[in-house]
């Protein structure tokens, strides 16, 4: 501002001593670039003291603004979340049978194809002298669109020897190329040209109105019931097309009716999260559900759940962050729900696979030990034999030394003192003071129990699956630590002429 002043004084004396109209004319521009030019430098404030409007960094909401946004005060933000939660709900509905269906492309290959739908919608408006951007009437352009596309999916799908996935590739690539052809002519009309049209490729939900959230609302709603009232159909649908088709179902009105959902969906999404992210919102809530149950019914609604939760925190996200684009902040919010469902999902989580795999590991090699200690036993190489035919009296006063049991697998030293103080702590096992091992009463059954599903499972495959002895053991010990009772049941009543009931049969590889 100084040099601004400068600047002025330095006119104002100019002015008074060459009083000529020329040379008030040539220092009043001088002036003017001067003035220019330190305006453009000087920073751009906002008259109460705030940030650059040309500042794009990050800033902190404060908690005025945040509660402000969460309790839905303003009607733009009301509109948007309602909008959005909606367009989740919906998504995640349609999206599980979807996914079941191994049909996640579909939904890309549809968006793609209501490309070209939008600028034909929009060319007809306007030849029509209506206005071209009419939402409902774009809209129904991209749903039309979209059915064609499917249409063309089931015919290359069923007419020809072409894939699935060969048949999504032709109808997303030829649609988008259209898509882009149509919008370039668009662009050269003498009209309002595409602006605004291009919100449909990336989504602009914040200038979403009351009559598109209303559009998404009944959409959403028209989904719900569609597949509430055809849910045990679209379930036998997902799990065994054959079956159904074999019962008298129309496996192909209702594989029609399932894409015109997933093609409504999609055409809804276009306002919010735009063609390229629709199929984020159909699949990923799904994705993220299948790791919570394994029953349809609560992995539609823990589906339906992620959709809207991941739309409305997107929504309430960027309505703090203004400069932060809503479809993109939603689907990173998915992508955000997916991921805590892929770690902390109690059906198929990796934390629980982990935990059940440990558990199972555990299990494997606790009966390895019970059955290499019950071999022992039974080998005759311990000094106290104490069997009554197959059945051990007594087994703590059988010992069985530490060095005798490494030969027995490919355990080392630390493994085998692991195993064992497990079983010691489980009251499987008894550690004397000579460092030997010793079963208790409920080791020396278990072992039995171990050892005697083991050999049943050989006798099987030998005298059934001609496996030859010298191999057999190596089958059996794949398959033995899963047996349950009713496949034990099985096995006895099957072989019940080779072998007494209820007793260990004798190993088939000899003492």
């Amino acid at each position: 501002m100084a040099r601004i002043n400068t600047s002025r004084s330095r006119l104002r004396s100019f002015t008074a001593r060459r009083p000529k109209r020329g040379a008030l004319v040539i220092a009043a521009a001088l002036s003017m670039s001067a003035f220019t030019a330190e305006i453009a430098a000087a920073p751009m404030q906002n008259p109460k003291g705030g940030h650059s409007i040309a500042d794009t960094g990050f800033t902190w909401p404060t908690v005025e603004q945040t509660v402000r946004v969460l309790t839905l005060r303003d009607y733009n933000t009301r509109i948007v979340v309602m909008g959005v939660t909606c367009l989740g709900l919906a998504s995640g509905t349609v999206g599980t049978f979807l996914l079941l269906r191994k049909r996640s492309l579909t939904a890309d290959a549809l968006s793609h194809a209501a490309l070209p739908g939008i600028g034909l919608a929009f060319i007809t408006l306007v030849l029509l002298g209506q206005d071209g951007k009419h939402l409902p009437g774009l809209l129904a352009g991209a749903f039309i669109a979209g059915c064609l596309g499917v249409g063309c999916i089931l015919i290359i799908r069923h007419t020809t020897r072409l894939k699935d996935d060969a048949a999504l590739g032709i109808v997303l690539s030829v649609s988008f190329g259209l898509g882009v052809v149509l919008l370039t002519i668009i662009q050269q009309m003498p009209v309002g040209g595409q602006a605004g049209l291009q919100r449909f490729v990336i989504g602009r939900a914040a200038s979403m109105g009351a009559r598109d959230a209303w559009v998404i609302l009944i959409c959403a709603a028209a989904v719900i019931v569609v597949c509430a009232a055809l849910f045990k159909e679209l379930q036998l649908l997902c799990f065994d097309q054959g079956y159904a088709g074999a019962q008298g179902w129309p496996v192909i009105r209702l594989d029609v009716i399932l894409m015109a959902l997933v093609t409504m969906v999609t055409v809804i999404a276009l306002q919010s999260v735009g063609l390229v992210l629709a199929v984020a919102m159909l699949i990923i809530p799904a994705a993220a559900a299948r790791f919570w149950t394994d029953q349809l019914m609560r992995m539609t609604l823990t589906a339906a759940l992620i959709g809207m939760v991941s739309g409305y925190l997107g929504a309430v996200i960027s309505a703090l962050q203004p400069r932060m684009p809503t479809g993109p902040v939603i689907v990173l919010v998915c992508a955000a729900g997916f991921g805590v469902s892929m770690v902390a999902g109690i059906r198929r989580g990796m934390v629980v696979r982990v935990w059940r795999h440990w558990q199972l590991n555990n299990r494997v090699a606790m009966q390895h030990l019970l059955r290499a200690m019950f071999e022992q036993y039974e080998s005759g190489t311990t000094p106290d034999r104490a069997f009554d035919g197959a059945r051990m009296i007594q087994p703590r006063r059988i010992k069985v030394q530490f060095d005798k049991l490494l030969p027995k697998r490919s355990w080392t030293a630390a493994e085998l003192r692991g195993i064992a103080a497990t079983a010691v702590r489980r009251g499987l096992i008894h550690r004397n003071d000579d460092n030997s091992l010793s079963l208790t009463d409920a080791g020396g059954a278990q072992a039995r129990r171990v050892v005697r599903n083991h050999r049943l499972w050989e006798t099987y495959l030998i005298h059934y699956a001609d496996i030859a002895p010298s191999h057999v053991d190596r089958d059996a010990d794949q398959i033995e630590h899963v047996l349950g009772r009713d496949m034990v049941d099985r096995l006895e009543r099957l072989l019940s002429e080779q072998l007494p009931p209820r007793t260990v049969p004798p190993s088939p590889h000899g003492a």
